[in-house]
């Protein structure tokens, strides 16, 4: 199974993320992580964000060919970056979980100032992002992050992932 994770920077993806890869047991894939690891940081052309998320995608095949979980963190803010993953969960034929996590924009905000150990995105990348951000169509979870709800964010999240298309957009 893949399980994508979505939402603009600041939104709380990859900290609600990271702990939903553990209770799946799934392999966490980041993208800022995998940015860093390119030496790709400061590096957002669309040009830049396509070679890490073809790096993911090649991680992610490794995985799936392990037969195991794998959990996507990243914006997705296109969709063709949404459909390779897409792709992949169907030459798998694998399930492909997506839920994005969104949040208040002072939320937001203030998450942003403080510092990331992997993201470099402050609220003039979200702005960025938050304007080239497309549109989800295909059917998905949307979870809104707050500074004191995750394990209920979690909880929806198992259940819609266990149990399919409840609650989804």
């Amino acid at each position: 199974m893949i399980v994508m994770v979505t939402g603009l920077p600041g939104s709380g993806k990859s900290y609600f993320a990271e702990h939903l890869a553990e209770k799946l047991d799934a392999t966490y894939i980041n993208s800022d992580r995998v940015r860093f690891a390119l030496g790709a940081s400061d590096k957002y052309t669309y040009q830049d964000k396509l070679r890490v998320y073809k790096e993911m995608l090649t991680e992610a095949a490794h995985i799936l060919e392990e037969n195991k979980v794998v959990l996507v963190d990243a914006t997705f803010y296109h969709h063709t970056m949404r459909e390779m993953f897409v792709r992949l969960a169907q030459g798998y034929h694998v399930p492909i979980k997506l839920i994005e996590i969104i949040a208040d924009e002072d939320v937001i905000r203030e998450r942003l100032k403080k510092p990331r150990r992997y993201s470099e995105a402050d609220y003039v990348v979200y702005e960025t992002v938050r304007n080239d951000y497309e549109t989800i169509t295909m059917p998905h979870l949307i979870l809104e992050s707050t500074n004191y709800n995750l394990e209920s964010m979690l909880q929806t999240a198992l259940n819609y992932i266990k149990h399919g298309g409840e609650g989804c957009a």
